[in-house]
């Protein structure tokens, strides 16, 4: 197993030092869903909510979101992100928005944690606006899909 990256030898959490290695194209996807109830759903895909479009609201606040990810988590290197791009699907079978967040750049590290932050915050800003009409909304499945780049190569796996 390797060791974490974030620590020096003596245990300490530091910011890992990129500045040797290649700038290469990196790309990541990442996903979550938002469970609710069906008139909840159905409020967001008519347009009916009363605060507006939901799903606009969420995509702008996933593709912002990416951008502040260095402000959130303390060890992420500030990146300039050359693409964000956020899904929102609603899924009527299921009763939830499935949310895909893509981050691409040119640079010395992942885009990893920029797309779960995407895609995170996305839903929670279905959630804070539909907690109103739905008390019972559950956030799941965060997870990375796919990379692309970088050392450790490209690799996906399934929803």
């Amino acid at each position: 197993m390797s060791r974490l990256t974030h620590l020096d030898d003596q245990g300490n959490a530091n910011m890992v030092d990129v500045s040797e290695k290649q700038v290469t194209f990196r790309e990541a996807v990442a996903y979550a869903e938002v469970q609710m109830q069906p008139e909840t759903l159905k409020l967001i895909t008519e347009g009916g909510h009363k605060k507006g479009d939901v799903l606009a609201v969420a995509r702008i606040a996933g593709i912002q979101a990416a951008k502040r990810t260095s402000d959130l988590i303390p060890l992420c290197h500030p990146l300039m992100l050359s693409k964000v791009g956020v899904d929102l699907l609603p899924n009527i079978e299921r009763n939830v928005v499935e949310i895909t967040a893509t981050c691409k750049l040119a640079g010395q590290t992942g885009v990893e944690m920029e797309a779960l932050t995407a895609a995170s915050v996305a839903g929670l800003t279905i959630y804070d606006m539909c907690k109103a009409v739905d008390k019972e909304m559950v956030i799941s499945g965060v997870k990375v899909l796919a990379k692309k780049g970088g050392k450790s190569g490209d690799w996906a796996v399934e929803k």
